[in-house]
């Protein structure tokens, strides 16, 4: 298939193209700076391009079987637009050239619910201090979401939580309801991704993703992890 991925230089987004390459895609990886991007392959195409200039998003998607995003951005009191803007600028291209499989991803901490069974430390401590830290890029997310359902696409958003680096894809749980467990690895949320967008499972739904085994303390991630989202 032909994917292009747009988020492709961070760190799930260069895992997402290492995958797509290795399972015999044609991949087109989007980037802000296609210099530093440090993957290669023979089906590999590097665009350089941002996802909030509207006209240099049209010029990727024609030709396309698939759009992955795996945009991201880290905690900050700023206005966030990168999620809401740049997927109105994808999905107004993929709309216009027909091109119909969008999988993206946004996070757990758009929905305000919590797992059941989860402790009452962290709803009512742990979960609220983390959502007023990510709150701008929260509201981003849930902007995106509201675009991509109202899209006609066939579309699946999926929602990690907290994420942090792992060895290899497990044998994580990926549903269509709020799971119980608090982090997810990105090459689990890599290897989803695309088997999301190339084997259209699971269209029209929102996903949880959870890494089940290998995950970090809560205290090990918030150290490591506090600053990453939805990358």
């Amino acid at each position: 298939m032909n994917l292009v991925i747009f988020g492709a230089n961070g760190p799930t987004g260069r895992l997402a193209t290492e995958m797509a390459l290795s399972r015999g895609h044609t991949v087109t990886a989007v980037t802000r700076h296609p210099e530093a991007f440090p993957v290669t392959g023979a089906a590999l195409r590097v665009a350089g391009a941002d996802v909030l200039d509207a006209s240099a998003v049209d010029d990727l998607i024609a030709g396309q079987d698939a759009v992955v995003s795996s945009l991201g951005i880290g905690y900050t009191k700023e206005k966030v637009e990168v999620y809401s803007v740049g997927g109105a600028n994808i999905i107004k291209a993929m709309q216009a050239y027909g091109v119909r499989r969008l999988v993206c991803v946004t996070s757990t901490g758009t929905t305000g619910e919590h797992a059941e069974g989860e402790t009452f430390t962290f709803k009512k401590i742990i979960a609220p201090i983390l959502l007023r830290l990510g709150r701008t890029v929260y509201e981003d997310m849930a902007r995106l979401e509201k675009l991509v359902v109202a899209s006609g696409l066939d579309w699946t958003v999926i929602r990690p939580a907290g994420l942090f680096d792992g060895d290899e894809v497990t044998d994580y749980r990926a549903e269509p309801r709020r799971l119980p467990g608090r982090f997810t690895s990105r090459i689990d949320l890599a290897d989803l991704l695309i088997r999301e967008a190339t084997e259209n499972r699971h269209v029209g739904q929102f996903l949880d993703v959870v890494t089940t085994t290998g995950a970090p303390t809560f205290a090990q991630m918030f150290v490591r992890e506090a600053l990453h989202i939805g990358k």
